[in-house]
């Protein structure tokens, strides 16, 4: 199922975003950043198909267009079906067949130490977190303009480590090392690829712990050298910086926005 909302077309194309889990969070506040700088947006949501509609809207008031599409990026099966419902869209609603950037956002948190994660809870992080983006990437690749760009969101517990995070951030750790590999096997085609890793933010991921837990988050501020901890904002504006051609030079980079955290 696709919404979408158009404005009236302008002289020259804009540039299309996919977003994946840009229903909430930070994969939406990344939307409506790119909205304000004119670049139209397709996001995800698994489940939640008013959260993106909301979305959709909000892209719409900011003067862009956007559309929403159902994706569960732990079912690799669904990625040709998705590829194909994308390219729907993006002819229905934009008249066109390519993107411009892909952001591999969408994902989900287990709290568990070494000892007591179960398997299970080990492959849902490694198909949402590692699996995913890398097929995702691979069936979209041939959708991607030439000179485009791809963003993989890690974290900063792949830099630093605490207690029970360990298979969440092994995952974080893979997507940066593909992060690479992509950029080397991509950049013939003048498509970066590159890695943010955000720090502790105040959003629902992990049940808004960080957002909602005093004790949580004054110990996020205690160990960051900014004083607080992250906003939604902060982590948008740096994906919108890092798919403009401001940013055109940057590549196979890791680029943490976390105000400094365990420094």
């Amino acid at each position: 199922m696709t919404t979408t909302t158009d404005t009236t077309p302008n002289t020259a194309p804009s540039k299309i975003a996919v977003i994946t889990g840009g229903s909430r969070g930070l994969g939406r506040n990344a939307a409506l950043q790119l909205a304000r700088r004119g670049i139209d947006s397709v996001v995800t949501y698994r489940s939640q198909q008013g959260e993106a509609q909301a979305v959709v809207d909000e892209i719409h008031s900011l003067g862009a267009r956007a559309a929403a599409l159902q994706l569960d990026v732990g079912d690799s099966g669904s990625f040709a079906a998705f590829a194909q419902a994308l390219r729907q869209a993006l002819r229905q609603h934009w008249g066109r067949d390519r993107i411009d950037h892909l952001v591999n956002n969408a994902g989900m948190g287990t709290h568990a130490s070494l000892a007591e994660t179960t398997e299970a809870q080990f492959d849902e992080l490694m198909r949402v977190h590692l699996k995913g983006p890398f097929f995702l990437t691979q069936a979209l690749l041939p959708m991607i303009n030439d000179g485009g760009s791809v963003l993989n969101v890690s974290s900063g517990l792949a830099r630093f480590s605490l207690p029970g995070y360990g298979a969440y951030a092994t995952m974080k750790g893979g997507i940066e090392v593909l992060t690479r590999y992509m950029a080397k096997e991509f950049g013939a085609r003048g498509i970066r690829v590159n890695t943010l890793a955000p720090g502790a933010i105040e959003t629902d991921f992990g049940g808004g712990a960080v957002r909602d837990q005093a004790g949580l988050n004054q110990f996020v501020a205690s160990v960051t050298a900014l004083g607080r901890a992250g906003l939604p904002d902060d982590i948008g504006r740096v994906v919108a910086s890092l798919l403009s051609d401001d940013s055109r030079w940057v590549n196979a980079q890791r680029v943490e926005a976390s105000g400094g955290m365990f420094v």
